[in-house]
């Protein structure tokens, strides 16, 4: 199981063959946590640092888990109360972690590139769990493995994600990973949440959601992410929802079997009906949450690998 990378900084630097690897070891992850005794030994011995400067729930509490389900010794930080705040520099943080002698180094910043920037000056294995509006790796790989196993490909489907595209590290991760398995992608949603020169990732731009949902085999709905706009992106909730809000009406347009995914957290009401959400034939989000640990232990188990025989002398 081939995997040459110190690193998991973003999709972009992925090789078709690196997100399969990674997602047939999550397979093996997945029937693991569904039995009573979780544990795994991969990381024995190895020390597991989780730096979030954001909030998280399901990421932080993902990665911790999968931690410490392989064997890790895992320490979360508090980044709120960090030196950061007292002034101490990401490059001074990066020396004082060194210094500790991490195996794992798991970073969500609110700054693009400031997890790269970290990798640089480290000497550990470096997990991007999202920074900025640039990439989520992880949460891309974890859709990838809830469509694989939802649709029995992933390849030459028609995904279509839908909402707050700009300001979503989600949808450009997603668009690069279904990009590189052959996917045909739909974007959909208001001329203000998309980014420009959008039309250079190959993909399709719809403002109209019945034109955009038509035929589609998978509908990933994004969160409205009012933390990151400085104005006023949409004329409000309520016509937000009207016009780019998934509910049955609209899901109907797409294929009939077509799944609905969402990586959370969700804004009920807003871009999704709750009914929709919480309906077993056609949501997958329990799934996603579930394959989100699974893939976070493959990649650190890859990486881990990848460590040991560089350390070895």
């Amino acid at each position: 199981m081939s995997f040459a990378h110190r690193h998991l900084l973003g999709i972009e630097q992925l090789k078709p063959q690196d997100i399969t690897t990674i997602l047939d070891l999550a397979e093996s992850y997945v029937d693991l946590n569904r039995q009573a005794a979780k544990h795994a030994d991969v990381l024995a011995g190895l020390t597991q640092i989780n730096m979030f400067f954001e909030a998280s729930t399901r990421t932080q509490a993902s990665f911790e888990l999968a931690g410490k389900r392989l064997g890790a010794d895992v320490m979360n930080m508090s980044m709120q109360a960090s030196s950061i705040k007292k002034g101490e520099t990401l490059i001074d943080t990066a020396l004082t972690l060194n210094a500790m002698h991490p195996d794992l180094l798991v970073v969500r910043h609110p700054h693009s590139g400031a997890v790269d920037l970290l990798a640089q000056k480290v000497n550990c294995a470096v997990l991007n769990a999202g920074d900025g509006r640039h990439e989520h790796p992880t949460q891309a790989l974890l859709d990838g493995l809830t469509i694989r196993r939802a649709k029995g490909r992933l390849h030459r489907l028609t995904v279509a994600i839908c909402g707050d595209i700009a300001h979503s590290r989600v949808a450009r991760s997603n668009i690069l990973l279904l990009g590189k398995m052959e996917n045909r992608i739909r974007l959909i949603g208001p001329p203000t949440l998309m980014p420009a020169r959008i039309g250079e990732f190959g993909v399709e731009v719809h403002e109209d959601m019945a034109e955009g949902l038509a035929g589609v085999d998978v509908v990933m709905m994004l969160r409205l992410q009012k933390e990151r706009m400085d104005g006023g992106f949409i004329p409000s909730e309520r016509e937000y929802y009207h016009l780019w809000g998934l509910d049955a009406e609209k899901l109907a347009l797409a294929a009939p079997d077509a799944i609905v995914m969402h990586p959370g957290p969700m804004n009920r009401g807003v871009e999704i009906d709750g009914t929709l959400a919480d309906d077993i034939n056609r949501s997958v989000i329990q799934d996603q949450v579930e394959m989100g640990v699974a893939v976070r232990m493959a990649a650190m188990e890859l990486l881990a690998r990848n460590l040991a025989a560089a350390r070895t002398p």
